[in-house]
């Protein structure tokens, strides 16, 4: 099956056909799935080499990843990617992961797109000042960064309402009786922590609580993380009867590092988390206090929709998305004793 013969079988010019399977806005989308059907039906595939050729483009968009931030093996980075990889193959578009020893390095965007490996790429973890951000807008490089920055107002972004997500924590356990509410941080000059941090402290000024600074604790973005800050609160001469953590992982640590200690969760120390707990995370089943988002397969179906936006209608943008965070209230918080 050849394009010729499936724009015949449809009645349809072979430039319609053709339009239609590489995204074109100028089809009409029910022209388009009825190709797109059609095509998935006949066993229809196109030459990749000649697309690419035809689009001019690479038919791929990047993902920097660096150890020094990011833990691989966090299965919401994991399902955010592979949300984003399938959204994008419906498109025809693949999806690239290089790694960075250092994410500050900005050579590795310009060997990305001068060596013609990418069209764009998202751009993880934005610190509230981002020389990224800085750099490919200086060169005109395509990109959707996944979070915002300290001045995001001109260009694409996906993110969560933090501070929202921080405010909630608190006023949950403060409905619960709690005044006396440590926080356990990622790096501050990350984006999100920044705005976790804002909102945790705006919740605490709103609820009228004051707040000791030995309470607060970190950074802490993995489970070793979490269990010595945990550690260093517990050990205070007045330690803590809550405590919200502003990251998945190293809730787990703080979490673990709790049990392990002979507290009793929910009862003598109350817990929030941003992010969801896996199911991996050998905390024995327990239904964890969480601000959660959608789930990171979601995201990455909704950045990989954005980022073709991004780079088939470059002027109608820039294309912003906040989502908005909700509080499930589980096990780890409970009435202050």
């Amino acid at each position: 099956m050849n394009i010729k013969s499936l724009a015949k079988e449809l009645g349809l010019s072979t430039s319609t056909v053709s339009r239609a399977l590489n995204g074109y806005q100028d089809v009409n989308a029910q022209t388009r799935q009825r190709v797109e059907e059609a095509a998935k039906a006949m066993g229809y595939r196109a030459n990749a080499g000649a697309r690419r050729l035809v689009r001019g483009s690479t038919e791929a968009v990047g993902i920097v990843y660096s150890a020094g931030v990011e833990y691989l093996g966090n299965p919401q980075f994991l399902d955010m990617a592979g949300g984003l990889a399938e959204r994008l193959h419906t498109d025809h578009y693949d999806l690239m992961l290089a790694v960075a020893g250092d994410e500050q390095d900005l050579d590795i965007y310009d060997r990305l797109f001068r060596g013609g490996r990418v069209d764009a790429v998202v751009l993880p973890n934005t610190r509230v000042q981002d020389p990224r951000v800085t750099y490919l807008r200086k060169q005109g490089y395509p990109f959707l960064a996944y979070g915002r920055t300290g001045d995001c107002g001109d260009f694409s972004w996906f993110d969560f309402d933090n501070e929202e997500g921080s405010r909630q924590a608190v006023q949950h356990l403060n409905g619960l009786g709690h005044t006396d509410i440590a926080y356990v941080h990622s790096p501050l000059e990350l984006n999100f922590a920044m705005q976790r941090h804002t909102g945790f402290m705006r919740g605490m000024a709103q609820a009228g609580l004051s707040f000791d600074p030995a309470w607060l604790s970190g950074p802490a973005v993995d489970r070793r993380g979490g269990r010595a800050a945990v550690q260093a609160l517990m050990g205070l001469a007045h330690p803590p009867t809550a405590i919200v953590v502003d990251n998945n992982l190293g809730g787990i640590g703080v979490m673990r590092g709790l049990m392990d200690m002979g507290v009793t969760l929910g009862k003598e120390v109350s817990v929030v988390v941003h992010g969801v707990i896996p199911a991996d995370s050998l905390l024995a089943g327990l239904d964890a206090t969480m601000v959660t988002q959608p789930t990171a397969h979601n995201t990455g179906t909704t950045m990989a929709e954005m980022v073709l936006q991004v780079l088939r209608d470059p002027l109608a943008g820039p294309y912003q998305v906040l989502r908005q965070p909700e509080l499930v209230a589980g096990q780890t918080t409970g009435p202050r004793d």
